[in-house]
């Protein structure tokens, strides 16, 4: 008989679990990246597909890997330090910013607060799921991007 564990984070399908395995991606571009600036102007390319079809240029925001560097390096640190790193002179908790700009969205709505708790619960799936479907793609964005520093230094493609 299978045995289920009670310790959340050995649970491979666990957020915490998303979570780690983001941190851990982010730590090893940022220990194999040495000189982050190499990245500059060199295009952020797309996976290639097993058909071993050339890689296309990414059609994101980022127009070179240096700036998905950075924007990875950046979303590890919110996760670790959390959001009010940037915005310490407030003092409020993130807890009750989130909470003042719900209350502010549903006045400007003229919504009444939602206090069914089968609203919360779905809401709190969808949003789950989005959370980890945005982890999974960043971590295998930073093992592509770490993967990508090796072999183009490995070719010696960054020396001018």
């Amino acid at each position: 008989m299978m045995q289920i564990s009670n310790d959340p984070a050995s649970n491979k399908h666990s957020l915490l679990n998303v979570m780690h395995r983001f941190i851990a991606a982010a730590n090893n571009m940022d220990e194999t990246i040495m000189v982050p600036s190499l990245l500059r102007d060199v295009p952020l390319e797309e996976q290639a597909n097993n058909n071993n079809e050339e890689p296309q240029v990414s059609s994101n925001k980022q127009r070179d890997m240096y700036e998905h560097y950075l924007l990875l390096k950046s979303i590890k640190n919110d996760m670790e330090w959390g959001l009010l790193k940037r915005e310490m002179s407030s003092g409020a908790s993130f807890l009750e910013i989130a909470v003042k700009q719900e209350e502010e969205q549903s006045s400007m709505k003229g919504d009444l607060p939602v206090e069914d708790n089968a609203d919360l619960e779905h809401q709190f799936h969808y949003h789950l799921r989005g959370l980890f479907g945005v982890l999974s793609k960043l971590t295998l964005q930073a093992d592509h991007l770490t993967n990508r520093y090796k072999r183009e230094i490995g070719g010696g493609n960054f020396m001018r």
